[in-house]
């Protein structure tokens, strides 16, 4: 594969300024205080901070399932924080994958369903092309030969697997990540992220993971730490060096 141009490595596929978030009327409380942050194609970013500290509300608004009190928002060059919820559910749609802690397959479709099932939700029907699509998919992620076994019948870190599948049915250019190891055994969550980190540098897609783990964030190509609503550093990991 072609190495990536100069544009492409500066590609904004995400942006916020001067990110605000606040919940209540009465009793107003800001959880995030200004945030600005750019990720750009191919960019694996790691999202960490203590408890409390924005992570969730932070990734609700990146993944469009929550807008901001003040400032702007975009994805892939489009400004969300200035679309309708429908301009916000297209947008999501096609732009983010999400890979959950809590895979959310549906244990009553095989695996090969639950990939395909971003392409049917999209185009609203299911058509010719989407099976391969998805077979093709499993089978980049080391599951091709059970593609027709039911989720039920996988294994924690297959499960997962399955899920990264599912998020890039629509190649999508940013998949978002929230403590996608957390429910795997050590063994497990190394290859998950194994496999999280291949996928990244091979189809240039933007992962921002966030992860309590600091072994899964010195892997990443930066770390970003929020505490109390902010951006404290925003660097490269630090590495150990023998």
């Amino acid at each position: 594969m072609a190495e990536p141009t100069d544009t492409e490595r500066s590609t904004p596929v995400l942006v916020l300024e001067a990110v605000h978030k606040s919940f209540g009327t009465k009793v107003v409380t800001e959880i995030l205080h200004g945030v600005d942050l750019r990720v750009v194609a191919g960019e694996l970013t790691a999202l960490t901070g203590p408890s409390g500290s924005g992570k969730s509300t932070m990734l609700n608004l990146i993944g469009l399932l929550d807008r901001p009190t003040a400032g702007k928002v975009f994805v892939a060059g489009e400004e969300a924080s200035a679309l309708d919820d429908a301009g916000l559910t297209r947008l999501r749609g096609s732009k983010i994958g999400f890979v959950f802690q809590f895979h959310h397959l549906l244990p009553e479709f095989s695996a090969v369903e639950n990939v395909m099932l971003p392409m049917v939700i999209a185009r609203g029907r299911s058509g010719a092309g989407m099976r391969e699509k998805a077979v093709g998919l499993l089978d980049r992620v080391g599951l091709a030969d059970r593609a027709d076994s039911k989720t039920t019948e996988l294994s924690g870190g297959q499960q997962q697997r399955v899920a990264i599948a599912r998020a890039l049915a629509l190649d999508a250019p940013l998949i978002l990540a929230d403590e996608p190891t957390g429910n795997l055994d050590t063994e497990s969550a190394a290859r998950v992220f194994e496999l999280m980190r291949e996928l990244n540098r091979t189809t240039r897609q933007a992962f921002v993971v966030v992860t309590h783990d600091p072994r899964l964030a010195e892997q990443c190509d930066r770390v970003v730490h929020l505490v109390d609503g902010r951006i404290v550093s925003d660097a490269p990991p630090r590495r150990d060096v023998d």
